[in-house]
C-alpha cells in the first residue's frame, strides 16, 4: 500500500502520509504535516504546517487546517495542531494551530463529528466522541470534554470549559462553563435547564446515576442556598459515584462561573 495523491493536489516535500492515506483533488498539504493510515481528504482540503492527523479520519472540503491562529499576538512561531482518529469534518470547517501564550498547542480527540462550518480556534482542547453541529464555534483556550454536544450556531467564550456529556442547544452563547450532564440553551445569556435525562438514558446511564445527578443538580441550582453551603450539602447527600464527582469537581473548578439558572 501506499498514498494514493491526485495528479492536482499539491504535497509538500515535507509532509508524511502513510501508507492508505487519500489525498483528493485539489488538496494541499503543506510541510511538516503528518497523517496516518486511512485519513482520506476528500477534496479541496488544505492542510498548512506543524499539524499531526490521526488514521482513519475523514475531511471533506473545502477545509482548512493547520491555519495560523487568529490572534494579534501571533507571529509566526511553530505551533501545532494534533487531531486523533476516526474524526469525520465536514465541509468549510477551520482548525487553527495554538500560540505560545495558550501553550502552543491545539488539541482534538477522536470520534468526533464536525459539521459544516464548525470551528475550533487556538489553543483549544476538544476531547473524543464530540459533536459539533452546523457552525459550532469554540473562541480560543477552549476546553471541551468527551461526549458533549455543541448546537448549531453556538459559540463558546474564550478560557470557558464544556463539560463531559454537557448538550448545548443551538444558538447558545456561553460566556461561563457549561456545567456537565446538563441542558445548555438561549442567546445571551444562557441559561441551564436540568439534566439531560433523555440523552443520558440513551447512552445508557444507570437510572440511580441520572437521578444522583438530578438531585445534585437541585441542591446547587434550584435552591437559594449560598454556593459554599450548597457544596457541602451536596458532599454529605449525594452519593459519589464517578459522574456525581466530577460534576461537583467542576463546579468548584470553575474560574469564570458556570451557566446556571
Amino acid at each position: 500500500m501506499s498514498a494514493w495523491i491526485h495528479p492536482t493536489a499539491i504535497v509538500d516535500p515535507g509532509a508524511v502520509l502513510e501508507d492508505g492515506v487519500t489525498v483528493g483533488p485539489y488538496c494541499i498539504i503543506g510541510p511538516d504535516v503528518t497523517i496516518k493510515r486511512g485519513t482520506k481528504l476528500v477534496a479541496f482540503v488544505q492542510v498548512e504546517r506543524l499539524t499531526a492527523i490521526g488514521g482513519d479520519n475523514t475531511i471533506q472540503g473545502p477545509c482548512h487546517i493547520g491555519f495560523p491562529p487568529q490572534d494579534l499576538k501571533y507571529a509566526g512561531e511553530p505551533t501545532r495542531l494534533t487531531i486523533g482518529d476516526r474524526n469525520l469534518i465536514r465541509e468549510y470547517t477551520t482548525f487553527h494551530r495554538g500560540t505560545p501564550g495558550g501553550g502552543g498547542h491545539t488539541t482534538v480527540g477522536s470520534d468526533n463529528l464536525f459539521m459544516a462550518y464548525a470551528h475550533v480556534a487556538h489553543d483549544c482542547h476538544v476531547g473524543d466522541h464530540c459533536i459539533f453541529a452546523n457552525a459550532g464555534t469554540l473562541a480560543g483556550h477552549v476546553e471541551v470534554d468527551d461526549w458533549a454536544a455543541i448546537g448549531a450556531f453556538s459559540a463558546v467564550h474564550q478560557f470557558c470549559r464544556v463539560g463531559r456529556h454537557a448538550f448545548m442547544g443551538g444558538f447558545t452563547v456561553a460566556t461561563q462553563d457549561v456545567l456537565p450532564y446538563v441542558k445548555t440553551a438561549g442567546g445571551r445569556p444562557a441559561r441551564a435547564y436540568g439534566i439531560n435525562t433523555l440523552g443520558l438514558k440513551r447512552k445508557n446511564f444507570p437510572e440511580e446515576t441520572i437521578e444522583n445527578l438530578r438531585k445534585l443538580f437541585r441542591i446547587l441550582f434550584q435552591t437559594n442556598t449560598l454556593r459554599e453551603d450548597a457544596l457541602r450539602q451536596a458532599e454529605a447527600e449525594v452519593a459519589m459515584d464517578e459522574h456525581t464527582r466530577y460534576f461537583l469537581d467542576f463546579v468548584k473548578a470553575a474560574k469564570r462561573g458556570v451557566v446556571a439558572r
